[in-house]
């Protein structure tokens, strides 16, 4: 009932968006204009869809990959394929996906179900974060953007720490649009 209760999941459906993370990626684009055509882009855990949908629009001509271990629908404009990104062989798909090139952004809007635990959900969401970093190193471009989901916790430091290693800027951004 909460969920269907939501503001945002009702607006994505009158709008006829797959999600309502739809609005957070695009409060961010808004203001940082992180997604332009002509871009490489990775969309980790895609499913439903929402983040690849805009990507879909605002990386019209550009290469949009989108992954998850789950099914999604199709969308224009966008390649998806069902895989786990920690998988030994992910690496040298998107390499072979993108020609040897270079990723310009790596997008990652994937949780772990919550249990209602937030020490608990922080960390393994966290985690996910980690290895989304760590994969970002090997595929970014230099100068180049990753957005990635995760949640305040006590290990949130340690996360953006690691991050430090390879990204000249971090910012903290708490779209409107994200659960409270």
């Amino acid at each position: 009932k909460e969920h269907f209760d939501d503001e945002y999941v009702r607006k994505s459906q009158e709008d006829g968006l797959r999600s309502r993370a739809s609005y957070k990626l695009l409060e961010i684009q808004e203001k940082d204009k992180l997604i332009e055509r002509g871009m490489t882009v990775v969309d980790l855990g895609a499913a439903p869809g929402g983040w690849s949908q805009v990507c879909s629009e605002y990386n019209k001509n550009g290469k949009n990959l989108s992954i998850d271990i789950l099914a999604m629908d199709k969308i224009d404009n966008i390649f998806f394929y069902k895989k786990d990104f920690n998988e030994t062989d992910f690496l040298d798909f998107v390499n072979n996906f993108f020609d040897q090139n270079k990723v310009d952004i790596v997008l990652s809007d994937m949780a772990v179900n919550t249990t209602g635990n937030k020490d608990l959900d922080a960390i393994k969401t966290n985690s996910i974060a980690l290895d989304v970093v760590n994969l970002s190193r090997v595929i970014l471009k230099p100068k180049s953007s990753l957005l990635v989901k995760i949640f305040s916790g006590k290990d949130e430091n340690i996360l953006i720490k690691n991050a430090k290693d390879s990204f000249k800027n971090i910012e903290r951004i708490k779209p409107d649009s994200s659960r409270k």
